[in-house]
């Protein structure tokens, strides 16, 4: 459909309007137009069927040889808005048009009107600022159609996230079109990430990587590159027991934007930011990321968004260049040139010349770069920073946020906590929340001095927003002010909340498990053999332990049958199983408590991207197991050197010793990690020790006589099934002479009696190890069950 009214649009400027295909062309002549749905209202008019175009949706005044259009009616702004590249265009500043300019009408890909700008007489010119390649598509009547990373592809996405051959296009017997996915991040089809094949209907959206693609009869058009990331927060509230977190914050971010949360202690930073990050539930409100819920779509941007909390997110054992090889290789493609993006990481964040240093021997200024250089790897144009400048001095803290000023610049949308003002006025707005998580301004850093009243001292703010009365003043008087409206009301645009949430997909994408899996235990094992001091008591403690106990005995030998019957001996020798016990507790326990806790930021963040639960405790168990190995061999070889062996008659006695050996090792890492997995801090690890350790040691049945309820808690110790397995290959027992009858007729009490937890037989064994082996798979379950919990999608 085509409209040009009375007068030829060759030589005037007009717009040309694409809606699903529909074209309209409306001709440019007088020195203003009105630009909507609203025939009483506007001069150039749409048909009433376009709903996405507003009523008043626009004004355009001539300016020279162009026009500047504006959004609303003049005074308000429209209810979909106009975007040049996700920036909305607002009723106050409004645009200068070019020709060529390309504005977008709504954020919904699905239901957009594109609006372009021609002026015949004026030469093309892309979208300014922020000019970008013209997005472009391909038919699908000629075959397959392959879309990848790859240049060789029929539709080429370059993007980290994107694999080389992504997915492919082929049409049924039907003569439907059907995608299958041969990628490793995954595809997501109207939303729903798919498995396999899929059928696409007229008008199905494709999300591969950061675009987003749409069926239109036989041609797959390219409708967002995904590299502009606008955030619109709406009334957001938190309210936890009672208390109010966020009052009701509303904010735009747009794409390119350098955006500080500042503000006193506990007033609602960091809980903003996880709010925009959307990660924090909220009690009331959305946060729409491009006009999408982004807790309903969270699966769909994941690889979008960078987050860097407050704590580093990588490990002080490894190298730079370790660091951010393992986390390319986790979060990108297989086929993709993780060498290659690892430099140019390296470049970007200016630490080539420390590639090789340990992350412990960098500065904290220094782990912060590397930390965003992880970030950096996917390319994401969304990043969170919570006080990426703490603890640094002046110098660094400019260094840093002329960093961030960098990304900023390239495109991405980058949103900062920070206590630190000196360089805030780097920054595009600033927001500044006061206490009761209440918005005191939204705006740029010289209006936020002007608002408040100020010269150039930010600290100054934070004085007046000390009192909690002037906080409720402030707030409710910037709600009142021209710079909510221009800086709030004419940017904010809330998403369609009319339309059908998106399913959320929780299943992680990414690498495959296998891959992750031998990932994830390379990188383990590097820290480990790393940490070489604490490698070298976790193997040598048990076994110098062990070692002197031959100090104590003297020339006794506990395992073996005297000449003469000795009534000492079973409990002699029980003490000393005991003591092979508890040392092998001590070290599974102190080797494993705190391998969950200490890098819970580092395993919070790989989460959230694709970091699968099986494959990072597997790798785990894997170098724990290894572990337990060399434990294993080192103890077993002290006691078969110091120790005369006894001879057990159903299985040899070091393959006996050794198997039990390692099981109570494997089982009290186990325990570990589930511990590790319950507790919030390092602290409370080490604090554990003890209390895992003195049950063990209480209810093991060789200090006192378990009966009644003990007997049943005995049978929870991993210590009574450890001991009962050693206690019947060295066959207790039989250690015991028999009972001595006393004149009287009565029998002597002995110091040890018989009992069926040491039966030296083969079922008794495999029953103890049986059970060893049950109390490890019960405790690997909970603390896969505890890490699971622990996921906020």
């Amino acid at each position: 459909m085509t409209q040009t009214g009375n007068t030829t649009v060759v030589d005037n400027p007009y717009l040309e309007l694409n809606h699903q295909g529909q074209i309209l062309r409306l001709p440019l002549i007088d020195q203003q137009h009105k630009f909507g749905r609203d025939a009483g209202f506007a001069d150039l008019l749409v048909p009433p069927d376009w709903q996405v175009v507003g009523r008043t949706q626009a004004i355009l005044f001539r300016e020279g040889e162009n026009y500047r259009i504006y959004d609303g009616d003049g005074s308000e702004p429209s209810t979909n808005g106009l975007y040049i590249n996700r920036t909305r265009i607002t009723p106050d500043s409004g645009f200068l048009l070019a020709n060529g300019t390309e504005i977008q009408i709504g954020q919904n890909p699905e239901n957009q009107v594109l609006l372009k700008y021609n002026n015949p007489k004026q030469p093309f010119r892309n979208n300014e600022p922020n000019s970008e390649v013209k997005l472009h598509s391909v038919s699908l009547k000629n075959g397959s159609v392959l879309m990848g990373r790859d240049e060789k592809a029929n539709l080429t996405l370059d993007a980290p996230t994107v694999s080389r051959r992504h997915a492919i296009i082929d049409k049924n017997p039907q003569g439907r079109y059907v995608i299958r996915d041969i990628s490793t991040n995954g595809v997501f089809v109207d939303g729903e990430k798919i498995t396999g094949n899929k059928v696409l209907s007229e008008n199905s959206t494709i999300r591969i990587g950061p675009y987003t693609l749409l069926l239109s009869g036989s041609e797959l058009k390219i409708l967002d590159r995904g590299n502009k990331i606008r955030l619109d927060a709406c009334n957001l509230v938190i309210v936890t027991n009672g208390k109010r977190r966020l009052d009701g914050i509303s904010c735009a971010i747009e794409p390119g934007q350098l955006v500080a949360l500042v503000g006193g202690s506990g007033a609602g930073k960091s809980t903003l930011m996880r709010s925009l990050l959307g990660t924090e539930k909220l009690t009331g409100g959305v946060v729409y990321l491009n006009g999408e819920d982004l807790r309903s779509t969270f699966n769909i941007y994941r690889t979008q968004i960078g987050y860097v909390p407050q704590d580093d997110i990588i490990h002080r054992q490894l190298t730079v260049a370790q660091v951010l090889t393992y986390a390319a290789k986790l979060r990108l493609p297989p086929d993709i040139d993780v060498q290659k993006v690892v430099e140019q990481t390296l470049s970007d964040v200016e630490m080539s010349h420390r590639r090789h240093a340990l992350i412990s021997e960098l500065s904290g200024g220094q782990r912060k770069r590397v930390s965003i250089g992880v970030e950096l790897l996917a390319d994401p144009k969304l990043f969170f920073l919570d006080e990426p400048t703490s603890g640094l001095d002046p110098g660094l803290d400019k260094k840093m946020m002329q960093l961030l000023r960098k990304l900023a610049n390239q495109g991405r949308t980058v949103i900062l906590v920070t206590h630190a003002t000196a360089n805030i006025k780097l920054c595009d707005r600033v927001v500044f929340l006061g206490q009761g998580g209440r918005l005191c301004y939204f705006g740029p850093p010289s209006d936020c001095l002007g608002f408040f009243e100020v010269t150039e001292d930010f600290a100054d703010i934070y004085n007046q927003l000390e009192k909690p009365e002037n906080v409720v003043d402030e707030a409710e008087s910037f709600h009142k002010s021209d710079d909510f409206r221009r800086y709030v009301a004419n940017h904010l645009s809330p998403g369609n909340q009319a339309s059908k949430p998106k399913k959320v997909d929780k299943r992680n994408s990414g690498v495959t498990f296998t891959k992750q899996l031998s990932i994830l235990t390379q990188r383990y094992f590097q820290i480990q053999k790393r940490d070489r001091i604490n490698l070298i008591l976790a193997l040598l403690t048990a076994p110098i332990g062990i070692g002197l106990i031959t100090v104590a005995l003297g020339d006794k030998n506990p395992f073996v049958l005297p000449d003469s019957p000795d009534a000492n001996l079973a409990p002699l020798a029980l003490r000393v199983l005991f003591v092979f016990t508890c040392a092998a507790l001590w070290v599974g326990l102190s080797s494993s408590l705190q391998e969950i806790i200490k890098e819970a930021a580092i395993y919070f963040r790989e989460r959230l991207v694709n970091l699968g639960l099986f494959a990072y405790l597997g790798s785990k168990l894997i170098i724990l197991s290894g572990l337990a190995l060399l434990q294993t061999i080192l103890i077993s070889s002290v006691i078969l050197l110091l120790f005369q062996s006894p001879e057990p008659e159903f299985i040899s006695w070091i393959l006996g010793l050794s198997i039990t050996t390692f099981l109570t090792l494997l089982t009290s890492m186990s325990l570990g990690l589930l511990v590790s997995a319950v507790v919030k801090n390092a602290s409370q690890a080490n604090s554990a020790l003890p209390l895992l350790l003195i049950p063990q040691i209480i209810f093991s049945g060789v200090l006192f006589k378990i009966e009644g309820i003990g007997k049943i808690i005995s049978w929870l110790m991993l210590s009574r099934w450890s001991i009962g397995a050693y206690g019947s290959l060295v066959n207790i027992n039989a250690m015991v002479p028999e009972a001595i009858k006393l004149p009287d007729g009565t029998t002597a009490v002995r110091p040890f009696e018989p009992t069926p937890v040491y039966d030296a037989t083969w079922e008794n064994l495999a029953l103890n190890w049986g059970i060893l082996g049950l109390h490890t798979l019960v405790y690997l379950t909970v603390a896969f069950w505890l890490q699971k919990r622990k996921d906020i999608f």
